[in-house]
């Protein structure tokens, strides 16, 4: 299937490898509803499985297929962390903010597991392997062991372990790392999977989601709102807009893309390596990400080898960017060329001026979730059972994660231009070893 805007996927090891999901139909006779929810990620899955268990009623409307979006498209690594680190927030926003949004992404990553348990999603073949943050110089290392060292000594978290060269290099098969930091609190996930197994335990539950139903209008109306599709309507107390970068897929979701800025991510798996490769690359199955502004991560599933990073221009695949992701994996891996690619495609991140998700209410009946600044996995599924607490009128700790926090990108129509002007300088930056 092609997407709006030249987001292909036919190409992805995902969706070539996935499971088959539930058969979900298209919105055709107008219904009634406590909840309808606005996006068939795993933000909206998730708002669903926790409107469910508290017993209220919801709808999901996917303008496409469930995991369309950024949850069908990204690498499969589960972090529990924010792009933020958290010695900065605690700068910021002092030592007890710092210290529940620790707690908070911790939580993110038994969220999942949590979920995979209750709804019984076996193919979603989460393991807690870990995560290795890999430094491409002295400076980087030094900026992973001080956070290391901060988490110990000030929230005693002693989940990160410092890796020397030698070590490094042992795990990875590459020597192209001066060191790195291991979070233990990580894991990879099949991430299609893991969405169609969602939907697949909800509908089991008897929660209906309808696919190719995308959201034209949402009105207010005294009680309530009327969530509009070209094939009928929704008519409930609240709406949940859960859309994140794809939120301009119809005019009906704006609010949220006015304060989101779309950064695409594109991402290549190789074939089967020869098993001498397969022996001495990545020997520990975590996901691994590099310490460049433009970041780089791998990981290695079913022998073979996947490479994703942001940072190609523009809204299209192209076979340039494609080339380019594939040389930065061979400098950094060279017993990798010659390799072929089998798979690639791209995706959409949503990210926000402050680097951080939000969720929460606009008012009395729209919640919205959105902004996971790349490491959404853990954090989607976290924030959908957030916005169903607070769908149902509960009152969640969200301390820096409040949506009223998140304001409007400035000069929204020009963050095209502005993304490829931040891009070009990260990428300077990042050549210049800074």
């Amino acid at each position: 299937m092609s997407g709006p805007k030249g987001f292909a996927d036919a190409r992805s090891l995902w969706k070539s490898t996935a499971e088959p999901g539930p058969a979900l139909p298209m919105l055709e006779t107008d219904l009634s509803a406590d909840v309808v929810i606005v996006g068939g990620g795993y933000s909206g899955l998730s708002a669903a499985h926790a409107l469910q268990r508290r017993g209220i009623e919801a709808v999901v409307l996917e303008a496409r297929s469930v995991g369309w979006g950024a949850s069908g498209r990204n690498g499969g690594v589960v972090s529990a962390k924010f792009r933020v680190p958290f010695p900065a927030m605690a700068k910021t926003h002092g030592p007890e903010t710092a210290r529940r949004m620790h707690g908070i992404a911790h939580e993110s990553l038994h969220v999942v597991e949590e979920i995979i348990a209750d709804l019984g999603i076996p193919h979603a073949q989460f393991e807690r392997t870990g995560n290795l943050r890999c430094a491409h110089n002295a400076r980087a290392l030094d900026a992973l062991i001080a956070e290391a060292q901060w988490l110990r000594s000030e929230l005693k978290d002693d989940s990160c372990s410092v890796l020397s060269r030698a070590q490094l290099a042992q795990e990875i098969g590459s020597d192209a790392f001066v060191g790195g930091v291991l979070h233990r609190l990580a894991g990879t996930i099949h991430p299609l999977n893991y969405a169609r197994g969602m939907a697949a335990g909800l509908v089991a539950r008897k929660v209906q989601i309808f696919e190719n139903s995308p959201v034209t209008r949402i009105l207010r109306e005294p009680a309530g709102v009327v969530v509009e599709t070209p094939g009928a309507r929704v008519r409930a107390r609240q709406v949940l807009i859960a859309t994140d970068a794809y939120s301009e897929l119809t005019s009906a979701t704006g609010r949220v893309s006015r304060s989101i800025i779309p950064f695409r991510s594109a991402i290549i798996a190789t074939e089967r390596m020869p098993l001498h490769l397969q022996a001495k690359l990545l020997t520990a199955r975590r996901g691994y990400s590099e310490t460049r502004r433009m970041m780089k991560w791998f990981r290695k599933v079913d022998g073979r080898f996947v490479f994703g990073g942001r940072g190609a221009f523009g809204r299209e695949d192209t076979a340039s960017s494609f080339e380019a992701l594939r040389r930065a994996m061979t400098t950094l891996f060279p017993e990798l060329e010659g390799l072929a690619i089998d798979f690639q495609w791209s995706g959409l991140v949503g990210m926000t001026l402050n680097q951080l998700p939000h969720v929460g209410r606009i008012d009395d009946r729209p919640c919205v979730s959105f902004g996971y600044n790349g490491v959404g996995i853990a954090m989607a599924s976290l924030l959908g059972q957030y916005a169903g607490a607070l769908l149902a009128g509960e009152s969640p700790q969200l301390a820096l994660l409040d949506a009223s926090r998140q304001k409007p990108v400035p000069f929204h129509s020009l963050r095209a231009p502005g993304v490829r002007i931040v891009t070009g300088w990260y990428q300077m930056l990042d050549a210049l070893g800074r």
